[in-house]
């Protein structure tokens, strides 16, 4: 009863999909450096890097313009693959990137990009990038919004903090009005939503084998004066991160 009630509320207020999260904030930007920092493209010039979680293939395609060596871009989608070797074709660079589902490359770099909010198990994640790097390689990570930021449910941000304020079986139910791929949990919708905190992914690093260089919890603008470290969770627009694998670790 309680669930009725709940969709029937969504529904009253979004029939269709939330205007939020499009990906117009980069719109003639670029998304490594808005996300990464502008240091980045010149750090990754002659490296083989992979793109963990490449998409489409834009942000590779972007590194192997801009001078790495190769490109390894890694997604579990055929699809968004197929796209990204057709898009790396037009724009030139089919000969700098590679795009498959899994790889054993030895990488000098990993970036990762809104990413670890969708992973299924992050965990794993983690281990499949520390095998991939060299010894003293790096990974570069930035994803967002956590899992208390006010629009973290993604689609289902109806209106700020939605996906805390709603049950998971009203939204989805919700859900199902406007995508009919039979997902019946977070988890199983287009790219996942694993509930990602920032404390949660804390503990992930601790856990894993990294040494972890640098750890920046970004402020929404708005909130950047009520921004610190008991607010994060719910004022943190974007995590940054960088990840060392040892130099002196087996690869």
């Amino acid at each position: 009863m309680w669930t009725g009630l709940q969709y029937r509320i969504l529904r009253r207020i979004a029939p269709q999909d939330p205007p939020y999260l499009s990906g117009a904030a980069y719109e003639g930007k670029s998304k490594i450096e808005v996300l990464l920092g502008e240091q980045v493209l010149r750090e990754l010039r002659g490296k083989v890097v992979v793109d963990f979680g490449c998409g489409d293939g834009y942000e590779a395609i972007e590194l192997a313009k801009k001078g790495a060596r190769q490109v390894i871009g890694i997604d579990n989608r055929e699809r968004a693959l197929e796209r990204a070797r057709v898009n790396a074709r037009h724009a030139g660079v089919e000969d700098a990137c590679v795009f498959c589902a899994n790889g054993s490359h030895s990488a000098d770099a990993v970036i990762s990009l809104d990413g670890f909010e969708h992973f299924e198990d992050p965990g794993a994640v983690l281990q499949i990038m520390y095998r991939l790097l060299k010894p003293g390689g790096t990974v570069y990570a930035s994803f967002g919004p956590t899992w208390y930021h006010p629009l973290g449910g993604h689609l289902f941000s109806v209106f700020p903090w939605a996906h805390l304020m709603f049950s998971e079986p009203a939204l989805i139910r919700w859900r199902s009005d406007l995508r009919s791929d039979g997902a019946t949990r977070f988890s199983e919708v287009e790219g996942g939503l694993n509930g990602m905190t920032i404390a949660r992914f804390g503990r992930l690093l601790e856990g894993s084998l990294f040494v972890v260089d640098s750890f920046e919890t970004r402020p929404i603008r708005k909130l950047r004066l009520v921004h610190n470290r008991l607010t994060r969770e719910f004022t943190t627009s974007t995590v940054r991160c960088t990840l060392k694998k040892l130099a002196t670790c087996q690869a």
